[in-house]
Parts: structure tokens; sequence; C-alpha cells
């Protein structure tokens, strides 16, 4: 077996001397190298801000969105929507380990896992679109993929629905980051709190600011945020137009009192939500931007045109644990885990 870089670097093709992930174009040739796991892929859990932008490019045609994603691969090597930016992530069988990687990791021949890397950077072939979930933002395919030595992956639990743990850890980096930011006593803000990930970042937000603090859920529409408030994950609901940032911030400001929120979570998959988050909270006040569908332009210069001094995040879907802390929320909560089962399962 060639021997390969631990990041990838090996793989790309265009332009060179970069990573995989703002690649143009990278090698999916499924030939590996000696620190690379093939994977025997059964799923694609494309993210949520790129499979929207698909679908609308697609007029919601399945024959069309299947095109596009099949274009994408045999254009770029891997699933890195181009007007996004964006991938997803998949669930498949292990295949092949490199020989480098014997004694170095716990995966076997056989193991089913969910890679917790972005499709953005992974090398993958679509041999075949089985199947599409459109409302859940999953395809099923034959087709292979590559996991590189610093990939980051979960064997699927046991006690868990397949796709279910997909779904979950498809946005795991939200609720753990939420359960790293939120203090007890915080005032925090989810916009998009009645998506996928929103409802996980509400619950580990009311769990992590306690009795003294308050979660504020915001959705576009009473539809949106109908199951946030049956699932008692808030403190407050507000709909609101994340799009019209002083509407977001008059509604946060009678929320609170006037105080606004310590820590904003802006879990949407559509564009111009920036000055919403920024607005919506305290003028030293921290916002994370789990949304992919994020212009992190706009965000520094927006704040920077309003005067905010505050701390932003960009939604690295990875920190420590974030697996563990996303599939523990479906095992403490049996409503939360009934509601996911029904949606995303």
């Amino acid at each position: 077996m060639k021997k390969g870089c631990p990041y990838g670097t090996h793989r790309v093709i265009e332009p060179k001397g970069v990573l995989p992930q703002p690649a143009l174009k990278i090698d999916n040739n499924m030939e590996i190298y000696d620190n690379e796991i093939l994977i025997d892929v059964h799923t694609l859990n494309i993210d949520s801000a790129s499979f929207t932008q698909i679908k609308q490019e697609a007029g919601d045609n399945e024959e069309k969105i299947k095109e596009i994603m099949m274009n994408i691969v045999n254009t770029r090597g891997k699933h890195q929507n181009p007007v996004t930016g964006s991938g997803g992530m998949l669930i498949g069988n292990v295949e092949k380990i490199g020989n480098s990687l014997e004694g170095k990791t716990n995966l076997k021949v056989g193991d089913k896992i969910a890679t917790l890397v972005s499709l953005s950077l992974t090398p993958l072939r679509i041999d075949e679109i089985l199947q599409m979930r459109k409302n859940i933002d999953q395809v099923d395919i034959k087709g292979k993929a590559i996991l590189f030595e610093s990939g980051i992956y979960s064997i699927i639990p046991k006690d868990l629905p397949e796709n279910l743990a997909l779904s979950v850890l498809d946005v795991a980096g939200a609720p753990a980051q939420t359960a790293k930011l939120v203090q007890p006593g915080h005032k925090v803000v989810v916009i998009g709190g009645g998506g996928k990930s929103g409802m996980l970042c509400l619950y580990e937000a009311k769990k992590r600011a306690g009795i003294t603090g308050q979660v504020i859920c915001i959705g576009p529409k009473e539809k949106s945020i109908e199951l946030p408030r049956k699932l008692n994950l808030a403190d407050a609901y507000i709909t609101a137009d994340a799009t019209n940032a002083v509407e977001v911030m008059e509604k946060v400001k009678e929320a609170t009192n006037g105080e606004m929120a310590d820590i904003v979570i802006n879990c949407v998959n559509v564009a111009n939500t920036e000055m919403a988050s920024i607005l919506a909270a305290k003028n030293d006040g921290l916002i994370y931007f789990f949304s992919m569908a994020t212009s992190f332009t706009k965000a520094a210069l927006g704040a920077e045109g309003v005067g905010r001094d505050n701390t932003m995040i960009i939604g690295n879907g990875y920190t420590r644990g974030h697996a563990e802390i996303a599939l523990q929320i479906m095992r403490e909560s049996e409503a939360l885990r009934k509601v996911y089962e029904e949606l995303y399962a």
C-alpha cells in the first residue's frame, strides 16, 4: 500500500497544496493508502443547508436532485455543495483497513460506523442512488468512501435505531457546544429551535442554564415551535423572521425584559440571519453560528457596523465528546427520542 498523509493531502488533485476540504477536486479512487479506511456506504445524511439548496435548484424533483448530487461527486470526488460549501456525513460498514492503522484503531472489518467528518472532504464514489428521504435529508446509496487517518467516527450504538443515530450524529456538534458554553443563570436564545439541531440545543441549554436561567426558542411560524412547546424545551417561545434583525431584537428584548441574551445559538438553514443573531445578544454576548448557511463576512462586518463587541464562534461540527453527548440526549429524554424517531428515523 502507498503511504498517505494523515490529513489526506495525498488525495488532493486541485489546487495542490491545500487540504481536502477546501480543495476543488480530490481523488476518489477507492484503492486505499496505508493509513486509510475503506467504507461500504449505505446512507448519506446531507447537510441541511446543502440539501435545502439542492432541492430548491431541482424544483424539489427527485430525479433532478439525484442528477445534481451525482454531478457534484463526479466533478469534485466528494459531496461538497458548490453553493453552500458544506457536505454532510455517512453511515457504512468498514470494508478494509490500511496496514499502518493496525493497532491504532478500535475498528475492525464489518463494523458499522457513522463518519463524523464532513462529506465536503471525504473521497466518495456513488454507484447508484437507491432511495431518498427528502424530508430528513437522507439518501440511501450503493457506493464507497474513504476515511482518513485523522478522520473521526462513531460506531453505531446497538440501543438506538440506525437512522436515528445518523440524524443525531449529523448535528452532534450543536448540542455538545451548547453544553460547553451555557452556564447556570444564562439567558439563551436558539434561532431555529424547532429543527433537528435546534431542539437538541434547547434541551441541553435548559439543562445547563438551570432554574435561574432562561431559554428562548425562535421559529419563523407558530407551527415551527409547536413541538418544542409541546416538549417543554424552552421557557419562552417567539415567532419571528430571522432575516428581519430588528424584529428579532425587539421580541427578544421584550422576552428578556431588556437584558438580551448571554448566548445566541443559530441553527437555521437559510441565509441572512447573521444580524438577527448579533442583535439578539448582549453587547458582550456570545453567538454560536452552527448554521452552514452563515456568511462569516456578513457576521464580522455586520457586528462591526452596529458597534457590537460580541464573541462569535464558527459552527465547528466537532467538540470533544460530541457524539456521546448527542446520543445521550436520546437516552435521557424518552419524549424527545420518540419525536426524533418519528421525524428523522
